[in-house]
């Protein structure tokens, strides 16, 4: 197309209802141009290759393309540690090379622009051991490198600071603080190392999850055991609450599939003496079909002559459904009884056309209902309604009654009376060759 006539041929972005338009068409230029600030990290999360998909209507020939922009990633986050100080109590009878868990620093961005190393300083009596977690996280821990004697040094405060790999680099820091205990034999142990658990988005809210246990064969202070969120997204902490004493993991928010389908997080059980054990709570959230279809009537013609071709386009309409599986799937349909027909073009888009010839003296106006139903249980549906009038054209001459008409008048009539024979107007008039009767149809 030339640039210059853009405009002429009626190029749109189709927009959905509820989605935000990172896109605007420059009809003058042809150029696709930014219209919204792009998140690439609030749009993708951890996907590592984010795409938004958009279509663009010419409307001159009725046809729908499709787009799809990559979002590459940049250093525009920082390394993030969800505290600013951390407390570990470590027992004077600890060994060297024993480990302890360290806080994990939080990095939205991906790839090398994603959390890259740990430093520690402060003290020659730990140090860090590194290690790749699951989807290649660094995660450290901390070594003992010494043996530790209370009664010499009871704490110790250190820095731990976390690097990205961008270019300045980008840190955070953590303080470290290191309490050394008295003997304390026995950490608590958690009865699994993972916790899954599968709940419905229209759980109501103080529903009991989940139950977290852990054991602690000390007695006293030393072998009551206390729980404790070790890592969880600030949503996760808004939505979830662990009761420290019973280990009951409580929905205190609302729960929406479309939102999120998984939650992830860590927990820690901690006894009297400082000793700690960590396992993973995996809460899947199972899809309701809670949400209907959306119709969005992206084309649309109001009247429509009656000799219009067999296929002429009437409308494009866009169907989306929030709901996913079964619940997400959904018909499209039209009353059987009009002469429509209802096509799927690309994706969710349906195009409504002619199915057959149109009479404006059969019907003037149609009001077509078109009904999208998904295939949950119960199913849900949204039906929009688009009235087409049919223009006439001159596809039909005048047709008389009768192919002879017989009437009596008196003689004597002066020239231009007028009388009428069922509907139809006679004037009598005279000519050159005698008299003709000349018909007008009165309709």
């Amino acid at each position: 197309m030339d640039g210059k006539q853009l405009s002429n041929y009626g190029l749109r972005i189709v927009t959905s209802k509820g989605m935000i338009q990172y896109f605007a068409l420059n009809v003058n230029s042809g150029h696709l141009q930014i219209s919204e600030r792009i998140d690439r990290e609030k749009i993708c999360g951890e996907v590592e290759k984010c795409m938004l998909k958009l279509q663009v209507l010419v409307e001159n020939k009725l046809k729908i393309y499709g787009i799809e922009v990559e979002i590459m990633d940049i250093n525009d986050n920082a390394p993030q540690f969800q505290t600013k100080e951390w407390k570990i109590e470590i027992p004077e009878t600890a060994t060297p090379t024993d480990h302890f868990f360290l806080p994990r620093a939080h990095d939205p961005d991906l790839g090398i622009y994603s959390i890259q190393s740990y430093q520690l300083t402060g003290t020659n009596h730990f140090s860090l051991d590194i290690q790749r977690g699951e989807n290649g996280v660094r995660l450290a821990e901390l070594v003992l490198d010494r043996p530790l004697d209370r009664e010499e040094q009871p704490i110790y405060d250190l820095i731990l600071t976390a690097t990205d790999g961008g270019d300045p680099v980008k840190s955070a820091m953590v303080e470290i603080h290191i309490i050394v205990l008295d003997i304390n034999d026995n950490a608590p142990v958690f009865s699994q190392s993972v916790y899954e658990v599968s709940v419905k988005e229209n759980i109501p809210q103080g529903s009991t999850l989940a139950t977290i246990r852990a054991t602690d064969l000390d007695e006293g202070i030393n072998g009551e055991v206390k729980y404790y969120f070790q890592e969880i997204t600030k949503m996760g902490s808004q939505i979830f609450q662990l009761n420290s004493t019973t280990g009951e993991i409580i929905l205190v928010g609302n729960l929406d599939y479309e939102e999120s389908s998984l939650y992830e997080f860590e927990v820690q059980a901690m006894d009297g003496g400082g000793l700690r054990d960590r396992s993973k709570c995996l809460i899947f959230v199972t899809d309701m079909n809670d949400n209907a279809p959306e119709l969005v009537m992206t084309f649309a013609i109001d009247s429509l002559p009656e000799n219009s071709p067999t296929g002429t386009t009437v409308a494009i309409l866009n169907i989306q459904d929030r709901d996913s599986g079964r619940n997400g799937q959904f018909t499209c349909s039209i009353p059987q009884s009009l002469p429509f027909q209802l096509k799927k073009t690309q994706d969710d888009f349906y195009t409504l056309v002619t199915e057959r010839s149109l009479d404006r003296e059969e019907m003037a106006v149609y009001n077509i209902t078109i009904t999208a139903t998904d295939k949950g249980t119960p199913a849900l549906f949204t039906s929009d309604i688009i009235s087409l009038k049919v223009l006439d054209t001159n596809d039909n001459p005048p047709i008389f009654v009768k192919s002879a008409y017989t009437s009596y008048l008196l003689e004597n009539n002066p020239r231009g009376v007028c009388f009428s024979i069922f509907g139809v107007l006679w004037v009598l008039f005279e000519c050159k060759y005698g008299l003709e009767i000349a018909a007008e149809n009165l309709g």
